[in-house]
């Protein structure tokens, strides 16, 4: 680990990669994703709504979701549904987050983050905020992201704004904070969520912010895949 962050990451600090490594370790020691993998607790409580739509299954067994839904929803092409069946024959279909899964380990890794770089950062999924340091957790945690930053992570690359780039909001109705710099995580080929730096002001991201997201975007979409 140690090896690919500081290649990854020659213009960062010395000391400030080793606090980062320390975290990163301690969290690691915590086995996360083992228990990610073997978690089988089953469908969480939800209440459903009855929309009044109905659909028929063609001979290939498919059956479309109206696309008033999908947007409301917010479900792209090629996102993954999770499928539940209760006893009375009722079948329920989920979006399914493997970032939003990770719950306490990404509130852990983004904590770490931001105070090892004192920048304020966030890890999100497809559709939302999932862990904030450094910034008003009131403000952005589980709140929808824009779609201009939907953009930027649908885009796979990594993103630094530059001086004259507009501000890119980072989650819908708080346009406080905006995107300093970003990296969208990849696992497998799919994309599951980003890291990024974000300000509350016009100034412009820092050397290092860029490579930092890159870096612990990889690292968590390696994480995923293992």
């Amino acid at each position: 680990i140690y090896i690919y962050m500081r290649r990854e990451y020659k213009c960062f600090q010395g000391v400030q990669l080793l606090k980062l490594l320390k975290g990163v370790f301690t969290l690691l020691q915590t086995n996360y994703f083992a228990v990610i993998a073997n978690n089988t607790s089953g469908k969480e409580a939800w209440t459903v709504k009855a929309t009044g739509i109905v659909r028929k299954i063609d001979d290939l067994g498919r059956v479309v979701i109206p696309k008033e839904l999908r947007r409301t929803l917010r479900i792209r092409e090629g996102d993954p549904l999770e499928i539940f069946t209760e006893k009375d024959g009722e079948v329920i279909f989920k979006k399914y987050s493997p970032m939003g899964e990770l719950g306490e380990y990404a509130a852990g890794m983004c904590e770490t983050l931001g105070k090892s770089a004192g920048v304020p950062c966030v890890i999100t999924d497809r559709d939302s905020v999932i862990a904030v340091q450094g910034a008003a957790r009131r403000e952005l945690m589980g709140k929808a992201l824009s779609e201009d930053c939907e953009k930027l992570i649908s885009s796979r690359k990594s993103y630094v704004r530059g001086a004259k780039d507009k501000r890119v909001a980072i989650v819908d109705g708080a346009e406080r904070y905006s995107v300093n710099a970003l990296s969208p995580i990849l696992s497998e080929g799919d994309i599951l969520g980003a890291v990024a730096f974000i300000t509350d002001s016009e100034s412009a991201p820092q050397e290092f912010e860029g490579k930092l997201a890159a870096t612990v975007a990889g690292f968590l979409g390696k994480q995923m895949e293992g």
